[in-house]
C-alpha cells in the first residue's frame, strides 16, 4: 500500500497457453485501470525477452529463472506502490508458486487466460505452433512440452467464448476492491 499513490498494488499474473490472449487482456487492464487513475505497469513476456531476460533460452531452467527474474521486478513495483500486470505464460504450478512467494501470496493475484489448444494453435499470429510441429523450436508450451492449469485462480477467462470487454469486466469485479485505497 502506497499513501502517495492512493492504491493497494498487487501483480496481477495472467497465465496460460501460448496465444490464450494473455497480452491483449493484460493491456486491456491496463488500459481500464489507468483511464479510472491507477498506476499500472505492464510486464510482458516478448518484451522481457528482449531485455532483462534476453540471455536465457526456453529450457525448463531458463523458463524459471525468467520468472523468478520477473517475480522480483514485480515485486520491487509493489513495493512502491504500483499495480504489476504481467504476462506470461509460466507453465507450471511450481513457477507459478514460486512467483507468488517471491512477490507475497497476499499481493499475487492469478488471472488463468483459459482457451482450448485448438483456439490458441488458429491464432497464433507468429507461427509458433506451427514451427513446433515441424521440429522447429523444442520444448513448446503446448506441443512438446505441457501446460498445467491452475488449481485455484483468483479469476479464470474463458476467451473462446468471452470477448475482451466481458473478460475484462469480470477482471474488474474481483480486482477494483481490492486495489481501491
Amino acid at each position: 500500500m502506497s499513501p502517495n499513490l492512493h492504491q493497494n498494488a498487487y501483480t496481477i499474473w495472467f497465465t496460460g497457453r501460448p496465444s490464450a490472449g494473455k497480452t491483449t487482456l493484460a493491456s486491456a487492464l491496463n488500459l481500464e485501470l489507468t483511464q479510472r487513475g491507477f498506476v499500472c505497469r505492464n510486464l510482458d513476456g516478448d518484451d522481457l525477452r528482449n531485455g532483462l531476460s534476453k540471455n536465457l533460452g526456453f529450457n525448463e531452467e531458463d523458463r524459471t529463472e525468467n520468472i523468478r527474474r520477473v517475480a522480483e521486478v514485480s515485486k520491487l513495483f509493489v513495493e512502491t506502490g504500483i499495480i504489476c500486470i504481467n504476462s506470461f505464460i509460466s507453465p507450471t504450478r511450481e513457477v507459478r508458486e514460486m512467483a507468488r512467494n517471491i512477490i507475497g501470496p497476499d499481493r499475487f493475484i492469478e488471472i488463468y487466460v483459459n482457451a482450448p489448444a485448438d483456439i490458441c494453435e488458429n491464432r497464433d499470429v507468429k507461427g509458433l505452433y506451427k514451427k513446433a510441429r515441424a521440429g522447429m523450436i523444442s520444448d513448446f508450451t503446448g506441443v512438446t512440452a505441457p501446460y498445467e492449469t491452475p488449481l485455484n485462480p483468483s479469476v479464470e477467462l474463458r476467451t473462446d467464448l468471452f470477448s475482451v470487454e466481458e473478460c475484462i469486466k469480470k477482471c474488474m469485479d474481483f480486482i477494483l476492491p481490492r486495489i481501491s485505497f
